[in-house]
């Protein structure tokens, strides 16, 4: 996922968040990025930022990620806290982000509908249905 110049971009401690034209929330881990409570915090403040007034899908680049802590996976569920996204694909590639994707999908069941994706093209089609 290429981090766009023409639009507002949160350049936060381990990602890059923004809205996309097409009313898709992106954010894409930085390299190497350990992930912990707070930078979750900080992440999803930003996401709730892109929009206000409506639910929106999110797609999360997670190729890039060097680990991710258990609190900050708990946080990501979303579990009994409030969020503006609908739903939500996570695009992985290596063995270490499969493996990170599986664990948070098969042990933290999110509230919301969400899915692993090899590539962008087919999250961002799943992703459309919840536009």
């Amino acid at each position: 996922m290429q981090v766009p110049d023409n639009c507002q971009i949160y350049d936060l401690t381990c990602y890059w968040t923004w809205m996309g034209s097409d009313g898709i929330g992106r954010t894409k881990v930085k390299p190497r990025a350990e992930v912990t409570i707070t930078e979750s915090m900080e992440n999803s403040a930003a996401v709730n930022r892109l929009y206000t007034t409506k639910k929106f899908p999110l797609l999360i680049d997670a190729r890039n990620i060097k680990s991710i802590s258990k609190e900050a996976r708990d946080f990501f569920s979303i579990q009994n806290r409030s969020t503006n996204i609908n739903s939500f694909a996570v695009i992985i590639d290596s063995p270490l982000s499969r493996i990170i994707g599986n664990f948070f999908m098969g042990l933290n069941k999110p509230s919301v509908p969400a899915k692993l994706f090899n590539n962008e093209q087919d999250a961002i089609m799943w992703l459309k249905q919840y536009l």
